[in-house]
């Protein structure tokens, strides 16, 4: 017979199932300003000057704030100051070098940290200098810190000379190996072309003008670092390594990191922008201006134009490995915005606009185009498809380039998320010519036949041995899928009566492959570091080639033309002169066709109507504080769309019922 005791215990558990809801958040969350998302994998680090993946961004792009930032609303992209007072401008030095000046502003403080107690007792934080920047240059020219971004950087005087030096003094002594990393770099002497003047001010030396530099002070690389968090968190008596525990100067705070289950930033109290609204700074200031169609689309709302930034409370990332899982918590309400995944892509999107489903739940879609390009590359050291077969080899290129319907790509492979590109440069950069079209990226199979014929390929055979011309096509995904997708490309080469055969090896073997040069034909992709045409443009600079010096021309395209306008345009500033001469490195593309250029990614987020201020920016930086949304009808929502299913429950309470009816009557037998 059961027991009162544990009937009674049974019977309050099911009480309190009954009570409850489905909804995976705390009660007391319910009216917070919380914005909820989903990460699938793990930050691989949170150390600024290593991290470079867009999962490790989406953590660093928070905590730390940067020199420079980018404007949220503006295309093409446009920099506008950080924690720096101003955007600098190059000043040319008698000797060529090029001068970039920064003035920090004053009482920037790092987030409150147990590491400066450590070094300085009685306090919780400090206040960010220009010697925190050079500190932070200084770690990465560091080897041991093996930063991603140090050849970037080699163009500022004494860079690498800096690095080498490190290397050679811990060496040649123990005790200097010994020393704190701050002492090491004050040992070492420091970098030539990196001072600070006074506390506010840097100064930053290049051989050259480079422009693009001040895209890199944009990025979580070249934040301002204080040596205390480095010294301190170094993973020894309990203590965090420094890649698990960042010390920044962003808007939020990394309060939770459980990198494989939750992830979770409340606001800084400390950061300037909350500290001083009155400064109206740019990049702690919802903007006031955009680009065409902002203001249609809701983000240029007069309730936030000019409003002190971060807009919410607290962000928290949930791990989701699967995308259905998490795709399902989104049109519960339990996420706030996510992908398209394909798997419901039909049920989503219908003739490219929401489904009346979504309309119904009140779901908003908002697409963006990556500043990003996919390919088809020709091995140009290859001699029947590259440089060496001289004009018959540019024909063979033309004619196959001319077969590769881009859209129907898209439309079977991706729910036709990609826009057909033109060239290799990207919408929103400049040197884009949204009206340009490549006439050697038009399907047109009599053109390309005659183009066959012109090059001594009549029907697609190869007159020395009068069989089809034979290619291979090498690729990084064996997968049935993937073998799908090139398969697309192989049936439309073999209307022009070219044998193309697909030679599918893992992601590490491709490389290996495409180092020793052993390919003719491949697919490839990029994704802008920081959107410049010149980002785009290198990758077909004949010294970059791939082969002969390991660089990311992996086309090995060699045109001396073009390298020499490459030259020319890669350090100018945004003008008309530089417009022309991008133009003419377009044309050159344009006839000699190292690529195939295929489509730019086009992405659809998805987001609920309490959600406000979405706008995709494709690079990898935050924009997380400008996001607003509306807690207590995201409430109010969730609660008139989620009822959790409760009838088990009511039967296991007739049971319960069942089992004290029958248990009083035993109770009641054995009493007389």
């Amino acid at each position: 017979m059961i027991s009162w005791r544990t009937f009674l215990g049974l019977a309050g558990a099911c009480a309190a199932l009954l009570a409850c809801s489905n909804d995976p958040y705390p009660a007391r969350d319910a009216q917070q300003k919380i914005l909820y998302s989903s990460f699938s994998s793990a930050p691989r680090t949170l150390d600024p000057a290593v991290a470079y993946s867009v999962v490790d961004h989406m953590v660093t792009g928070n905590v730390y704030d940067t020199l420079l930032e980018y404007h949220f609303l503006k295309r093409p992209y446009q920099l506008i100051p950080g924690l720096a007072m101003e955007v600098p401008e190059a000043e040319i030095l008698e000797d060529g070098r090029a001068r970039y000046r920064f003035s920090l502003r004053e009482e920037i403080l790092f987030q409150e940290d147990p590491c400066f107690t450590h070094f300085h007792p009685g306090t919780k934080t400090r206040r960010v200098t220009a010697h925190d920047m050079v500190f932070s240059l200084q770690r990465i020219a560091d080897p041991k810190v093996n930063s991603p971004i140090s050849s970037t950087l080699i163009r500022i005087l004494g860079f690498a000379e800096f690095g080498k030096r490190l290397q050679q003094m811990r060496d040649e002594s123990e005790a200097f190996a010994a020393l704190p990393v701050h002492g090491q770099y004050e040992e070492a002497g420091g970098i030539e072309g990196v001072r600070a003047s006074g506390d506010l001010d840097l100064e930053i030396v290049l051989d050259s003008a480079y422009p693009q530099l001040l895209y890199w002070f944009a990025m979580p690389f070249t934040t301002p670092l204080p040596w205390e968090a480095v010294v301190y968190y170094d993973g020894n008596e309990g203590r965090n390594a420094f890649e698990e525990h960042p010390v920044g100067t962003g808007p939020f705070i990394l309060s939770t990191y459980d990198k494989y289950a939750r992830i979770v930033f409340d606001r800084n109290p400390n950061w300037y922008g909350a500290l001083h609204p009155e400064w109206q700074a740019p990049g702690a200031t919802y903007p006031s201006e955009g680009e065409a169609g902002d203001g249609e689309a809701g983000l240029l709302d007069p309730e936030y134009v000019g409003r002190p930034l971060p807009l919410i409370d607290r962000i928290e990332f949930r791990m989701e490995k699967e995308d259905i899982p998490s795709f399902a918590k989104f049109l519960q309400g339990y996420y706030d915005a996510s992908g398209v995944i394909q798997e419901s892509f039909n049920m989503v999107v219908q003739e490219d606009n929401l489904s009346d489903e979504m309309v119904e739940l009140g779901v908003d879609l908002v697409k963006s185009v990556s500043p990003d390009i996919y390919y088809l590359g020709f091995n140009m050291d290859d001699p029947v498809v590259g440089h060496k077969a001289g004009e018959r080899g540019r024909k063979l290129r033309q004619a196959m380039s001319l077969m590769v319907d881009t859209e129907g790509y898209t439309e079977r492979f991706a729910n036709k998320r990609g826009i057909p590109a033109q060239s290799l440069l990207p919408p929103g950069l400049f040197g884009f010519d949204e009206s340009y079209r490549n006439p050697y990226r038009q399907v047109d199979l009599a053109h390309a036949k005659r183009l066959m014929e012109e090059a001594g390929y009549p029907g697609g055979i190869d007159p020395n041995t009068g069989r089809a011309i034979r290619l291979t096509f090498d690729t990084p995904d064996p997968s049935a899928q993937g073998r799908a997708r090139y398969q697309f490309f192989v049936d439309s080469w073999r209307k022009l009566g070219v044998d193309v055969e697909i030679a599918a090896t893992n992601y590490n073997q491709f490389q290996e492959k495409v180092g020793n040069g052993a390919y003719q034909l491949f697919m490839w992709g990029w994704v802008a570091d920081y959107p410049d045409p010149e980002n785009f443009l290198f990758l077909l600079h004949g010294p970059n080639g791939r082969t002969a010096s390991g660089g990311p021309n992996t086309a090995n395209f060699n045109h001396a033309r073009y390298s020499e306008l490459f030259l020319q345009m890669k350090d100018m500033p945004n003008s008309p002169e530089r417009a022309l001469l991008i133009d003419e490195m377009l044309k050159i593309l344009e006839v000699e066709r190292p690529w195939i250029e295929l489509f730019h990614r086009e992405n659809y987020a998805l987001y609920h109507h309490w959600l406000a201020n979405v706008k995709p920016v494709g690079l990898s930086f935050s924009t997380l504080k400008y996001r607003d949304l509306d807690a207590p009808l995201r409430a109010r929502w969730r609660e008139d769309h989620n009822h959790p299913i409760r009838w088990p429950l009511f039967l296991v309470v007739l049971l319960f019922a069942a089992m004290m009816v029958r248990g009083v009557q035993t109770y009641l037998e054995e009493r007389q």
